[in-house]
């Protein structure tokens, strides 16, 4: 069992140390899944339905972080309407300057793709997320889904994917964002769609900010399945800031053969 690392005050690291921190695997060969979340102490991944409330500076500044290094923001349709999603706006000569070592990011600087998880394809064409400028959103849909639901998401500016109805999703994400050469994902959640992926035993990867806060009240887990078998991870850093959060990054075990 590998030992949690020591934890390191954020306050002593520069942007150069959360890069190297927080890379991606060099040049991945299939999608490299890492999910992102921030829980209360007490576990709750919400206060009245938004994660927003426990956000604190520090995770404000390593989820811009996470967002800069990654190809593509996915996330389930649940938590595009319940957050209000728009399109990623990242650090342009951050991203140029990934890009130029083989970390990621564009060599024109534009923000990663939001590609939105949803069977129905059931998405308000008028949301933030097809109306804020940025990189055209990716709808990654069914077949079986309403033919003119679709249509006015293309009509929007979106590009819709669509598998077969039968298809597992994870198969699915898996396969069109390969398909695009989106490599380096970032899930944002929900727990329904994190679920899914720890079913499929396909999270890479999960950084996991801890707020200083209890809030008590019924606000659901990080991950909802009942399906998925226990998944064993490796604490790759712990890192404090003077506010009391937590912020940590867990890899998948991978068992030695």
């Amino acid at each position: 069992m590998q030992r949690m690392p020591n934890a390191i005050q954020l306050t002593d690291l520069t942007r150069d140390d959360l890069v190297e921190l927080y890379a991606y695997p060099v040049e991945p060969s299939a999608p490299y899944v890492r999910v992102n979340f921030v829980t209360s102490i007490d576990g709750a991944v919400s206060v009245d339905g938004r994660s927003g409330a426990l956000g604190t500076p520090a995770d404000r500044q390593v989820f811009a972080l996470l967002r800069d290094l990654a190809d593509v923001v996915l996330v389930g349709a649940g938590t595009v309407r319940a957050e209000n999603y728009g399109a990623a706006h990242t650090d342009p000569e951050l991203r140029k300057r990934l890009h130029r070592e083989g970390l990621g990011g564009d060599p024109d600087g534009t923000p990663p793709r939001i590609a939105v998880v949803t069977g129905s394809a059931a998405l308000d064409p008028a949301s933030k997320l097809f109306t804020d400028t940025g990189a055209r959103p990716i709808i990654l849909t069914t077949t079986a889904a309403p033919g003119d639901r679709k249509k006015r998401l293309v009509d929007a500016g979106a590009e819709v994917i669509e598998s077969d109805a039968n298809e597992s999703t994870v198969t699915a994400v898996h396969t069109a964002l390969d398909g695009l050469g989106l490599r380096r994902v970032l899930c944002e959640g929900g727990p329904s769609l994190f679920g899914q992926f720890l079913t499929a035993g396909a999270v890479d990867e999960l950084c996991l900010t801890v707020s200083p806060q209890l809030v008590g009240g019924t606000a659901g887990r990080i991950a909802v399945s009942p399906k998925a078998l226990p998944t064993p991870m490796n604490p790759c850093h712990l890192l404090l800031d003077t506010d009391g959060t937590i912020l940590t990054r867990w890899e998948r075990a991978h068992t030695r053969g």
